[in-house]
């Protein structure tokens, strides 16, 4: 007799598979309970647990109520992140410890968005569009820390090397959930500058210009000492500050 522990895990590696080859589509609805019952002939209770594990895994959001439901999550770098959060807290790692490996793969990733021979077109007007994002919110410290993590996740996220985009996207992940929780923190107290926020912003430009021209080696240079500069000043956390996982999920 097959245990009610692995009805459910069944039911959920059924309906992950589908997620994962894209036949849920993401930000779509799940099917409501009553239609997956009839194709999964499980109990309510054995139902709810495949349920749990997928919401476990960040696949689903279940919304309760008289109209709720279940909306899909294809598998992203933050989900990546969250379990690699708790990974690294397990450990002790420090957020200081994740800032020195964005120091590390984040250039090469900007190099790489450089080399790409469609860069004019699948690269630049993003990150162009990012920085004048962040020129025209510079006055609001949590607006313009929202939008230079965005900035420097595409470098991520278009490098266009699968294995590095997920990886170092989890990292940025963790990073980028930190740095705006301290943004959100210090904007009534300590502050950053307006200084200091358009000289990140005039570094921002220099690597799009260089992302540009194609300079790979130029810019994995300037993105290593831009990090080296801003991960220092101001520390997002602080350089004992523990990894809280917690807050990627509460990022909106």
């Amino acid at each position: 007799m097959v245990s009610t522990d692995r009805l459910a895990e069944q039911v959920a590696d059924h309906i992950r598979g589908q997620i994962v080859r894209g036949e849920l589509a993401d930000g779509a609805p799940l099917p409501k309970s009553e239609e997956l019952i009839q194709r999964y002939p499980v109990s309510m209770p054995t139902f709810r647990e495949a349920m749990r594990i997928l919401e476990a895994e960040g696949l689903i959001t279940v919304r309760r109520g008289r109209l709720g439901g279940a909306v899909v999550h294809r598998p992203s770098p933050a989900n990546l992140g969250y379990n690699l959060g708790l990974v690294l807290a397990a450990q002790r790692a420090g957020i200081d410890d994740v800032a020195t490996a964005l120091r590390h793969v984040e250039p090469a990733c900007a190099a790489l968005c450089a080399g790409r021979p469609d860069r004019s077109t699948a690269v630049v007007p993003v990150l162009r569009e990012l920085h004048e994002a962040y020129l025209a919110r510079i006055d609001d410290l949590v607006e313009v820390v929202g939008v230079s993590r965005r900035f420097h996740e595409a470098l991520v996220g278009l490098c266009g090397n699968p294995p590095l985009i997920v990886l170092a996207g989890a990292l940025e992940a963790l990073w980028s959930s930190h740095e705006q929780d301290w943004a959100t923190r210090i904007r009534e107290t300590t502050g950053v500058p307006l200084r200091a926020r358009r000289a990140a912003g005039e570094v921002h430009g220099r690597i799009l210009a260089l992302i540009e021209q194609g300079a790979a080696d130029e810019v994995h240079r300037l993105v290593t000492e831009h990090l080296t500069a801003a991960q220092r000043n101001p520390s997002p956390a602080g350089p004992a500050a523990v990894i809280d996982a917690a807050l990627i999920r509460r990022q909106p």
